[in-house]
């Protein structure tokens, strides 16, 4: 088999040294390798799974400036986040788009209907206008916009503005490590920190290469640990003592059929009374999430979680069929991190639910070791600002500290592709079943690197087929994710790279005639092993 992008990689973190290792390819580990390597600093990150691979994999797929934290009066979280999601709007047009969430406000909720709304036009104003404006709906109207809701025990609602990825998380978190790739990181995923030491001023980590078992050592002048759930586990490894810790909340979302068919969020509050939505997920819809204090980051749906989520969804919904477990086409679950002090861990215990998502990068200067705490996907661009700044701060040089390291590339070379595919005609190949022409999903997810897209299918016009039935990945897609995308596992692709895995039954993947195909393009001679891991029935 070929040598890969990963195998030569690996190779380079054993022959190379440099200024910071990341350990950790989740959303903070992935901007900060894209904020860091894009200003010239030379970095290595690792990952002891796949990119992504945990909470940024199973969030609600929002981008969104947190108002439900009004409720607690953090209003200076409300207005950092709202920033962040506003330039993440402008960075990212294509990717994350505005969506309107209609809510629902039950009879004997906690606070009045109008008052809610209220709270919405706060948000709008400390958003910058930078959505559709707020608005005050009855009962009425709620049910006449969307029939599916239950509005029998309704006293009204309202309708505002947040954003969503129009892809999945995940695909949105590679995106920032393959930008860090371009800017000459040097990434790897299935890599596992073991342990790090500090020798004759740096550090040494020594790492092993999860696929053969092979162990070797990785030196830096500084590490970030941004392992997410697992930044307290790491540091205990390391010996590195830090200011915060962690609080763990379960989130789980379901996946099944489409709902209704209207571009909106569709927001309740749940029987325990936080925020309950149902989004849109191409043709099915995620429901979620359930918020339960667990005391470990490895965490799996159970029944009761299942049931509270239908339950509600059964209560909110006038259905014609009722949802059951059977229903369920697929789950997301991890816990969200969430950041406190050490020495207020116990008097925080009784309350966790109020906590926020805010990030906080916990600095050990005398050692240059850095831990990411906490943090969401909408404040990304911060974390990775923050880290750079910190990284000059410890003293190692930044080549080009205002060159702009993250964004989609410029409103010229995208209207070149655009003319490029009308040119060549390229939409008449869209499946009918996509509600998005192919020169749209190109772009979104592969910006310049979709000319190539078009030069492939100039080459074979049927590589802007299908593979997948239902699945909306062509093969060239998936010829392109075996030379750059860095995939070991079949479930990388299924579950991370694409979203195929959660808007498709497994058991339709299983016997989707174009799955022995796509293997075949992405791990060769060794697709038949693959394959059959995927396809083990799953504990």
């Amino acid at each position: 088999m070929a040598v890969t992008l990963r195998d030569n990689n690996v190779k380079k973190l054993v022959e190379q040294s440099f200024d910071v290792l990341i350990v950790g390819g989740g959303i903070n580990g992935a901007v900060s390798a894209a904020s860091l390597a894009g200003r010239g600093v030379r970095v290595a990150l690792i990952d002891r799974g796949d990119f992504g691979g945990g909470v940024s994999s199973n969030s609600s797929n929002l981008a969104w400036g947190g108002i439900k934290y009004l409720e607690s009066l953090e209003f200076l979280l409300v207005n950092k986040l709202c920033k962040s999601r506003n330039r993440l709007m402008r960075a990212y047009p294509s990717t994350v788009k505005e969506i309107r969430f209609l809510t629902t406000i039950q009879r004997g909720f906690r606070f009045p209907p109008f008052f809610v709304y209220l709270g919405s036009v706060l948000y709008w104003l400390m958003g910058r206008f930078a959505t559709r404006a707020p608005r005050y709906v009855s009962a009425r109207s709620i049910k006449s916009a969307e029939p599916v809701v239950n509005t029998v025990s309704a006293a009204g609602g309202l309708e505002y503005s947040d954003c969503y990825l129009y892809d999945n998380d995940a695909r949105f978190v590679f995106n920032f490590i393959r930008k860090s790739l371009n800017f000459g990181c040097i990434a790897a995923n299935y890599v596992e920190s073991v342990s790090s030491r500090r020798e004759q001023g740096q550090w040494v980590t020594t790492a092993r290469e999860i696929t053969t078992g092979e162990r070797f050592e990785i030196r830096s002048k500084l590490v970030i640990n941004a392992c997410g759930p697992w930044v307290d586990e790491q540091n205990c490894i390391d010996a590195q003592q830090t200011e915060y810790r962690h609080l763990f909340s379960k989130g789980v979302h379901l996946i099944v059929d489409q709902v209704t068919d209207s571009p909106r969020v569709l927001t309740f509050f749940a029987s325990d009374g936080r925020m309950f939505f149902l989004i849109p997920m191409g043709p099915k819809t995620c429901i979620g999430t359930t918020d339960t204090h667990v005391y470990s980051p490895d965490s799996q749906v159970t029944d009761e979680d299942r049931d509270f989520l239908l339950e509600n969804a059964n209560a909110l919904l006038s259905l014609d069929q009722p949802f059951t477990r059977a229903s369920i086409i697929a789950e997301r679950v991890s816990v969200r991190p969430l950041a406190i002090k050490a020495e207020n861990q116990e008097s925080v215990d009784a309350d966790w639910v109020q906590l926020s998502r805010k990030h906080v990068i916990d600095v050990d200067e005398s050692r240059r070791h850095m831990s990411i705490f906490g943090g969401k996907l909408t404040d990304c661009l911060n974390v990775g600002d923050e880290v750079a700044e910190w990284v000059e701060r410890l003293g190692i040089t930044v080549p080009q500290p205002n060159n702009r390291w993250y964004g989609e590339p410029g409103a010229d070379l995208r209207a070149e592709f655009m003319l490029q595919a009308t040119l060549m005609d390229l939409d008449r190949l869209t499946d009918p079943s996509s509600s998005e022409p192919l020169s749209e999903r190109f772009w979104r997810r592969y910006g310049e690197s979709a000319f190539g897209l078009l030069e492939r299918i100039r080459e074979d016009e049927s590589s802007a087929f299908l593979l997948i039935e239902n699945a909306e990945y062509t093969r060239c897609e998936i010829e392109l994710a075996a030379r750059r995308e860095m995939i070991v596992t079949l479930e990388d692709f299924m579950r991370r790279r694409s979203k195929i895995e959660q808007v498709v039954r497994r058991e339709k993947i299983a016997d989707a005639p174009g799955l022995s195909e796509a293997c075949d393009i992405l791990f060769g001679r060794q697709s038949a092993e693959r394959l059959s891991e995927y396809l083990a029935p799953r504990i």
